[in-house]
């Protein structure tokens, strides 16, 4: 049957698709978030294929993106992008209403100035004796006395002393009588440094013994050893300053004082001098000797005696004997003795305490071993 042009054309039916190609088991659908699909702002937004044109293949899915989504953002600028690394990442459907990335942004600090962090590490003394004429009564800090109120009626100081001694004490001690003061600083229980109203050293220790004798009445304050290492070299005068990597000592100035140890600033202190200066502090501080004044016998010499010199013989019974009562102590002094060298010398050199050879001296001298010159 021949087909009349004019009569109307029937629909063509579409072709079919495999059955394969049907089966929805088949399909995978790609896993796409639409929040992670944005369009980059260079390229241009491609309209999606008409039905007609491109069949979609069975094994894909498409997504229609919003207005908002294919808009394109404009270039972030370069104060934006820092804040954008620094700043959380937070969904824009997670974040409150109203709130901005300025306001997620953490805020930075400010470091602290490092001349402020030191001022917080380094202590402040306060001054025990403000206003002092003696340079190291100046110098001295605040410190609660662990004895007070010793006097010459009921405390022999010389038994003290030696107390301190044993016990490798460190701190200042402080006699007043009146209108009279004197001070002594103590380095691993030893008088190093002294200091009165019109004398330094040695003088000065001489003038404590005195005001203690007279009634005075002394108190004994600790300090820790490095504040007692730093005041050790507090004399009559002060020195040009010269600060080194080992620098160990007190700096003055107008504004106040420093104490330095091997370098580092440990403690200052708001006691001035009118002028800026150093006091030095000895590698390791020395003992103070009496004066010929007050310990005449410290300052002679002693000649050896046959029996002495026996003394020092390890062959003779005498030696055994000598051995025995004074140990090897009293025969290193023995010998410092016959060395020519005074029993001040030897305590200066060996670091011993005067108030431990005087005993022994006295008991050489009465037992015939030495005799004075």
């Amino acid at each position: 049957m021949t087909d009349d042009p004019n009569s109307p054309q029937k629909p063509q039916r579409p072709a079919i698709q495999p059955a394969e190609t049907q089966r929805p088991e088949q399909r995978k659908p790609a896993q796409v978030r639409p929040e992670s699909v944005q369009p980059e702002p260079e390229q241009a937004v491609q309209p999606p294929a008409s039905p007609e044109s491109v069949p979609p293949p069975a094994s894909t899915i498409r997504v229609t993106l919003s207005p908002q989504a294919m808009a394109p953002r404009p270039a972030a600028s370069a104060e934006t992008q820092v804040q954008d690394a620094s700043a959380p990442q937070i969904p824009l459907a997670q974040a409150p209403f109203g709130q901005t990335l300025a306001a997620q942004t953490p805020t930075a600090q400010t470091p602290t100035a490092p001349n402020e962090e030191l001022a917080e590490l380094v202590p402040e003394l306060t001054p025990m004796f403000p206003g002092a004429s003696p340079f190291l009564a100046r110098f001295l800090p605040h410190s609660l006395p662990t004895y007070a109120g010793l006097n010459e009626s009921f405390c022999d100081l010389h038994a003290f002393l030696k107390f301190l001694h044993e016990h490798s004490w460190y701190g200042y001690l402080y006699a007043v009588l009146g209108d009279q003061t004197a001070y002594v600083l103590l380095f691993e229980g030893r008088t190093v440094t002294a200091a009165a109203a019109s004398a330094t050293g040695e003088q000065a220790l001489g003038e404590l013994l005195n005001l203690y004798e007279q009634g005075a009445s002394l108190s004994a304050h600790p300090l820790s050893p490095v504040y007692a290492h730093v005041l050790s070299g507090i004399g009559s005068r002060a020195w040009k300053f010269n600060l080194t990597e080992d620098f160990t000592g007190l700096h003055a100035r107008p504004t106040g004082a420093i104490f330095y140890a091997r370098g580092e600033i440990v403690a200052t202190l708001p006691a001035t001098l009118p002028y800026e200066g150093a006091f030095p502090a000895p590698l390791r501080p020395q003992t103070l000797i009496l004066p010929r004044s007050l310990a005449g016998w410290a300052h002679h010499h002693y000649n050896l005696t046959l029996r002495g010199r026996d003394g020092m013989n390890a062959i003779t019974d005498v030696y055994h004997v000598f051995r025995g009562e004074y140990g090897e102590a009293g025969l290193t002094f023995l010998r410092a003795l016959g060395e020519k060298l005074t029993p001040a010398e030897y305590a200066m050199r060996s670091d011993a305490a005067l108030h431990d050879l005087e005993p022994m001296v006295h008991s050489f001298l009465k037992t015939g071993y030495v005799r004075e010159v």
